[in-house]
């Protein structure tokens, strides 16, 4: 029931109209409704959902790598996921995460756009994985006083470099991620060094999914007992993703919530395997519930196609082979 109150404004609801207030202003809205959800709907909730959810992951794990991000890394990084799970060959909309993506979509990710990678560090780098499934990066010859694009605020204090390359492994399905190795190559301010390959020794487990990252570190020398102060802050801090690999068996998705169970080379490294945060096996388990609750039941007196492979409700289809 609608009612005028001491400043003449109808405050209340008054059947489907709701009447309130605003300051000086009387503002009247449709009262709200509950609306039932389609497949298409629900598949594409689930599909934003995964990758808002898959992006934190992401960010939280190379966070050592980046120091510092810029304000808009969280919808940048999302819309990147996003886009990796639209262009990928496996599984159909919201029946697939990750591991399914095509990951072209993250390589050249900067975690900072104040100071873009590319921009900053001006010298070739090329990433190859082996047979054994180790990786190398084969980096060009670099000058330090023309490769790199720095600004005065941090030229003018620094003493030296770091350029580091971190290495993690994703299983999504098992929800864990791996500090796997970590390389540096440290120079002075002004030195020149000439091309290069940096190896990764650690072999990644089979159900890993691989990202590399590259940043640089500025330091500047100091009198105090550890020498050093990093320079970097949130309008320079250099850091992008440079190469991401498929896992190889990266197991079936969890029917229940995971309790992750350690291989004994993992239980060797347990100190760098992290449990994820990871919403993306619930949100696709939800939406096999809801999608099974809102199959619609065939009108009557109505000819249904019946096709010659018939696809339970909530079944989660690869349409090429692993």
């Amino acid at each position: 029931m609608a009612k005028v109150d001491k400043k003449g404004i109808v405050r209340g609801k008054a059947g489907s109209v709701i009447y309130r207030g605003y300051r000086e202003l009387n503002i009247i809205q449709g009262k709200p409704r509950k609306f039932e959800q389609t497949s298409a709907s629900i598949q594409a909730s689930t599909e934003f959902g995964l990758s808002s959810t898959t992006a934190a992951v992401i960010r939280q794990a190379f966070e050592p790598a980046y120091v510092h991000r810029d304000g808009e890394a969280v919808s940048r990084s999302t819309q990147l996921v996003y886009r990796g799970l639209r262009n990928s060959l496996r599984g159909s909309v919201g029946q697939r995460d990750l591991h399914d993506a095509d990951l072209e979509s993250l390589i050249g990710m900067d975690f900072n756009m104040k100071s873009r990678l590319s921009e900053v560090l001006q010298v070739s780098q090329r990433v190859e994985r082996d047979e054994e499934g180790r990786l190398s990066v084969f980096m060009g010859a670099l000058n330090a006083k023309t490769d790199l694009r720095v600004p005065l605020s941090i030229s003018k204090p620094v003493s030296k470099y770091k350029i580091r390359f971190s290495l993690i492994g994703f299983n999504f399905r098992k929800e864990y991620y791996e500090y796997l190795e970590v390389k540096d190559v440290e120079f002075r301010w002004q030195a020149q060094l000439e091309a290069r390959e940096i190896r990764f020794e650690t072999l990644p487990e089979p159900d890993q999914l691989l990202m590399l990252s590259v940043s640089l570190l500025a330091y500047s020398e100091t009198r105090m007992e550890e020498g050093y102060v990093l320079l970097n802050s949130k309008e320079f801090s250099p850091c992008s993703i440079i190469a991401a690999f498929h896992a190889e068996e990266p197991g079936e998705y969890p029917a229940g919530p995971v309790n992750m169970t350690l291989t004994e080379a993992q239980e060797l490294r347990g100190e760098s395997i992290c449990n994820m945060c990871y919403e993306g096996n619930r949100l696709l388990r939800d939406q096999e519930r809801r999608m099974g609750v809102n199959a619609k039941v065939p009108e009557r007196g109505v000819k249904q196609r019946v096709d010659k492979a018939v696809i339970p409700i909530g079944k989660r289809v690869l349409f090429s082979s692993r």
